[in-house]
């Protein structure tokens, strides 16, 4: 049974386990480079500090710059403006800057450094191929990443992983380069070449950790859509037209794959999945593959040890999970005893 608590318990478990993950990288470069412990440390400690608030204070920029959003001017979207004002007003939160993305796969996506200053920005293919009922859903979802603040959170944690890979490529690439020297008597290749080893393991397991939080905190949004929409089924209609409309798009954007609702490579990889055993999914043999059909496909799929052990890598959790945690909490509403202070039972 999971509570908004935990997923405030992970975020800051990843925090601290990247951290110390990060800060053993940093005690071995001082340990085989002979550093000066002060020194190194300074060094190390100072640089990373120094990217970690530049991606913070930066971040915010390159995502708008990369992904060529439009920020909307009052009135120019008056049913997306009252929409938007009419959940985050039932969310308690700030009304967030609003923009639209010139690009024709249905997806959308939050980004920011604080709650009051966080910009939710829809692509033009969400509101013209998801109807009003579905965009809400994805506009409540995206409404939750600010109501938790997880975004924030990923925005500096992914910093460490990178730092991890750029020592990894500069130390292996620089200790190869120096064991390859006549004159090199001092062993510092093989050193760097340790070094370079050590970042790369340090880069592998804080990105899995990165990336757990990720998955996580999309069930988290999920919850909080039904439970402010009070309608799981739009939600549900959403990520599956999302992730096949994603599925067959021409090209998946390259950054910021973990802010969008549906990473674009990934929805492409689990449909392609399906689609190569379609004769095995086509119960009834007529050539399509009906809901049902899809989605005992989806579900065969996601309980497969190769999807699992992909899944370690993945930003988002399978669709089919996520329809599925939608279904539990539609469930229960229709019972009737579901409660606001229980949104997150079912993550």
């Amino acid at each position: 049974m999971a509570s908004l608590s935990q997923l405030k318990t992970a975020m800051a478990i990843s925090v601290f386990l990247s951290a110390f993950i990060f800060g053993l990288l940093v005690f071995v470069i001082v340990f085989f480079l002979q550093l000066d412990v002060f020194t190194g440390l300074l060094i190390a400690l100072g640089g990373s500090a120094l990217f970690i608030l530049f991606q913070y204070a930066v971040g915010p920029a390159i995502v708008a710059a990369t992904t060529k959003l439009q920020y909307l001017k009052p009135g120019e979207n008056p049913w997306l403006e009252s929409t938007v004002k009419e959940l985050a007003d039932k969310s308690g939160i700030p009304m967030p800057r609003l923009a639209t993305v010139p690009n024709s796969t249905p997806n959308a996506f939050t980004f920011g450094r604080t709650s009051s200053s966080a910009t939710l920005a829809v692509h033009d293919g969400l509101l013209k191929q998801l109807n009003e009922a579905e965009i809400k859903g994805v506009i409540a979802h995206e409404l939750g990443h600010i109501k938790h603040k997880d975004y924030i959170v990923m925005t500096v944690l992914s910093a460490l992983p990178l730092i991890a890979y750029f020592i990894a490529q500069a130390t292996l690439y620089a200790g190869a380069f120096s064991g390859g020297r006549r004159n090199n008597k001092d062993n510092s290749g093989a050193a760097l070449v340790a070094i370079g080893v050590i970042a790369f393991i340090v880069y592998i397991i804080t990105f899995l950790i990165v990336m757990r939080l990720s998955r996580l905190r999309e069930h988290y949004a999920d919850a909080y859509s039904a439970y402010v929409t009070g309608s799981p089924r739009d939600l549900e209609s959403a990520l599956a037209k999302i992730t096949y409309g994603l599925s067959i798009s021409p090209k998946a954007p390259e950054g910021a794959r973990a802010f969008y609702i549906e990473d674009p490579g990934q929805a492409k990889l689990e449909v392609q999945q399906i689609m190569d055993k379609k004769d095995e999914y086509d119960l009834d043999h007529n050539g399509v593959l009906d809901e049902r059909e899809l989605q005992l496909a989806m579900e065969k799929e996601s309980k497969s040890t190769w999807v699992q052990m992909n899944s370690l890598f993945a930003t988002h959790p399978p669709t089919f999970k996520r329809i599925l945690l939608l279904r539990e909490i539609e469930q229960e509403m229709d019972t009737g005893k579901y409660s606001n202070d229980k949104m997150y039972t079912h993550v």
